[in-house]
């Protein structure tokens, strides 16, 4: 077994409610506190111990809201207290990933970080340890590294990256230059992505030197920078609250595809290293659906209470969390979410437009139930 990599370290951003897997979903039980796979851990659990070989526990943080502190630290019992990077107040990706690379730059100039979604779903974990020591590589080289995802079909839902000139790093051997990033497309684009094999998906992970990160923000969002250089600056002081609670509100809300990723493209600064392993954002419940069933859908598949669900010639994803039975006669292709206050009935094809239903209950004072 490969040794971890001593300058590397792993940061974990849990934000965000996951508003499409809503009811399950919410504000104070994110997506990333939930068992999705039948794992019996939690995704935010199953990502640390994907990270585990590549950096021991000592070198793996996660930065979250004040809200769920204590949920994260309760399901990461190793994880060392100074590596949890409380925000307080969600303000997007850059701010998330730069406040932990500012604070880790003080504590170590030399540092790598990698950034790693807390609620994804990877598999074969060889070959992911595989791409992420090659992207490591590449960030000695003072490239910021991407790992794209091969597509395993014309997905609509996620951002591409289209690969260019091939890189020459010792030890990492399938990087390229990130040419451009394109936006969610329709099919029929998609479509032509997926034939020319150049194009891969954006999954969001970043590794770079702090250093090189730090520079540019600073290049391209010099305030954000300048505010989490102060923060960091007080970050393992007495003075830690008093400067976070006056600089973090005015801080840019943005993600770092557009601070940092996008620029450090267009500077030919940005490298990105295939990922060949299974991976899957869990993006929705039709996402989910075929996730836990394998790809096949002719079945009903439940996630939560077996005991509970009843079914004839009937097709669907359930999600149980009450005790009421659910029974489904001579239906096909369906999502039922059954929870104590809120049931949701779609289908996957509509499966995205549940970000909607929440924006509604919103929009209605309907707050408890989110």
């Amino acid at each position: 077994m490969a040794e971890p990599i001593d300058d590397f370290f792993a940061v974990i951003p849990a934000g965000g409610i996951g508003s499409r897997l809503w009811p399950l979903s919410r504000a104070e039980s994110p997506k990333f506190l939930h068992d999705l796979t039948g794992s019996g851990v939690s995704l935010l659990r199953t990502t640390w111990d994907r990270l585990l070989p590549l950096t021991g526990s000592e070198n793996i943080g996660v930065v979250t809201g004040r809200a769920h502190g204590a949920a994260v630290e309760e399901s990461l019992p190793d994880i060392a207290a100074a590596n949890v990077f409380i925000e307080l107040s969600q303000k997007d990706s850059a701010a998330a990933i730069g406040l932990a690379a500012a604070i880790l730059h003080r504590r170590n100039p030399d540092v790598i970080i990698g950034s790693f979604a807390a609620d994804h779903v990877i598999k074969r974990q060889r070959v992911f340890e595989f791409t992420v020591r090659q992207a490591v590589a590449a960030a000695r080289e003072g490239y910021i590294a991407t790992i794209g995802i091969q597509p395993s079909e014309p997905a609509v839902g996620f951002g591409y990256i289209k690969t260019g000139e091939e890189l020459v790093i010792d030890d990492a051997p399938l990087a390229a230059l990130v040419e451009r990033f394109v936006e969610k497309p329709d099919l029929e684009t998609a479509r032509a992505y997926f034939a020319d094999r150049s194009y891969l998906w954006n999954a969001g992970m970043f590794i770079s030197r702090a250093d090189v990160l730090l520079d540019e923000l600073a290049a391209n969002e010099p305030e954000l920078h300048a505010g989490l250089i102060e923060i960091a600056a007080a970050w393992d002081t007495d003075r830690r609250d008093e400067v976070a609670e006056r600089v973090w509100p005015s801080l840019k809300k943005i993600a770092i595809d557009y601070a940092i990723a996008e620029p450090a493209a267009d500077k030919g600064l940005l490298a990105v290293i295939p990922g060949q392993f299974d991976w899957d954002d869990v993006g929705d419940f039709a996402s989910l659906w075929k996730l836990i069933a394998d790809g096949r859908r002719g079945k009903v598949t439940v996630l939560g209470k077996n005991e509970n669900v009843l079914d004839d010639e009937a097709s669907a994803l359930v999600v149980s969390q009450t005790d009421r039975v659910v029974a489904l006669i001579g239906v096909e292709n369906v999502i039922v979410v059954d929870t104590p206050d809120a049931l949701l009935v779609t289908t996957p094809e509509h499966a995205q437009r549940v970000k909607g239903a929440v924006s509604s209950l919103h929009d209605r004072g309907r707050d408890s139930v989110l």
